[in-house]
């Protein structure tokens, strides 16, 4: 979160910029959001440890949604600034004045965009995956990926159900949940992931960590999740028979989990490690793409990973090059494919501008030569 002497400058600087040029009445509406803003902001983050949970979660649905106002703003009237300074030699009143309102009306018009595209449930996405040498057995064998839903206080119970209700739907051979589903303690959202339980396919569903568990006490959500039927993936893999065909299912903790637990180092060569050499199929779940190297030396197949978000709104999704290797989609790297899902949730603010959220449906089919 940002200090709170930056977090004022901010709001300042978003003032002094557009304010002065707006209507009287433009002006103070925006001026007034602005010192709301400020103050919900931090005031948020410290109701997070009251009592009573149904409060803490009120106050930080308030300060997330004022932070992506922010958020929106800000970027809009540095956007504005650039194109006034590159107007210089034209610049004139209206320019000015009509650009300020512009920043304004878009700010709002992207916050509500982006909140029903947040709130929605994920919509499907297919994605087919090209296998080099695919046994007939496995021709068409699906997944159904669910990442980065992130429960927690602005996304609860009914909101799981639908995403659960969602995949059942597809009928997939598998279920992953590759990480950051949830954003609290097992005692304040175990109801809130009960639906978890639901989730039908084939072989089972199957879970690693993201760095969000890490934050939110990974071992006791392990072993709930393991309370509800998921099959948690912890630096280990299972063989799945299908119609007579071994596939490898493989997972690992998350990238930095050593920074929490040196015990829980993330090793996709200690994941596949005793698996069937001739398996028809080797599938890593990984939560960050960083992992893509280490799964490509061990000779994995496929590697699926969220983390991302895809961005989650737009400019952010510009900068997530320079920390992960892949933003979203199917990329090649040597001999290993990777997926990496946009995520089906949302993490603070509840904004989704130019990343969809997804459940993704991925399709193993034989590549064409």
């Amino acid at each position: 979160m940002l200090p709170f002497g930056l977090l004022a400058l901010l709001h300042l600087y978003i003032g002094w910029r557009i304010a002065p040029q707006l209507p009287a009445s433009a002006a103070a509406a925006l001026l007034a959001t602005l010192v709301l803003s400020a103050f919900l902001i931090p005031w948020s983050m410290t109701r997070r440890r009251l009592g009573d949970r149904a409060a803490a979660d009120r106050w930080t649905w308030a300060g997330m949604s004022a932070l992506g106002l922010l958020s929106m703003l800000l970027v809009l009237t540095l956007l504005r600034d650039l194109v006034l300074l590159l107007a210089l030699p034209f610049v004139h009143t209206p320019l000015a004045e009509s650009t300020a309102m512009a920043v304004s009306l878009l700010a709002l018009l992207g916050v509500l965009l982006g909140l029903i595209n947040a709130r929605r449930t994920a919509r499907v996405k297919n994605v087919d995956v090209p296998i080099a040498g695919l046994a007939v057995a496995l021709q068409g064998f699906t997944i159904a990926q669910i990442t980065d839903v992130h429960v927690g206080p602005p996304v609860k119970r009914a909101y799981v159900q639908a995403i659960v209700d969602a995949v059942n739907r597809l009928g997939v051979d598998a279920v992953a949940l590759t990480g950051d589903l949830v954003d609290g303690r097992v005692a304040d959202l175990h109801a809130d992931v009960a639906p978890l339980a639901q989730l039908r396919s084939r072989h089972g569903t199957f879970f690693v960590t993201g760095n969000h568990e890490y934050y939110s006490g990974a071992v006791e959500w392990m072993d709930r999740l393991r309370a509800l039927g998921l099959r948690v993936l912890h630096n280990e893999h299972v063989v799945l028979d299908h119609d007579g065909t071994d596939l490898v299912m493989a997972g690992v903790a998350d990238f930095g989990a050593h920074h929490f637990d040196p015990s829980h180092r993330s090793s996709p060569q200690g994941a596949l490690a005793g698996a069937p050499a001739a398996a028809g199929l080797k599938v890593l779940l990984a939560h960050q793409p960083r992992s893509a190297s280490a799964a490509a030396d061990a000779g994995f197949d496929v590697q699926l990973s969220g983390h991302t978000h895809g961005g989650q709104f737009w400019p952010w999704n510009l900068f997530v090059r320079l920390q992960q290797p892949f933003t979203a989609g199917l990329h090649r790297l040597r001999s290993l494919w990777v997926y990496t899902s946009r995520g089906t949730g949302y993490w603070g603010p509840p904004l989704r501008l130019g990343a969809p959220s997804e459940i993704t449906r991925l399709r193993f089919v034989a590549a064409i030569r």
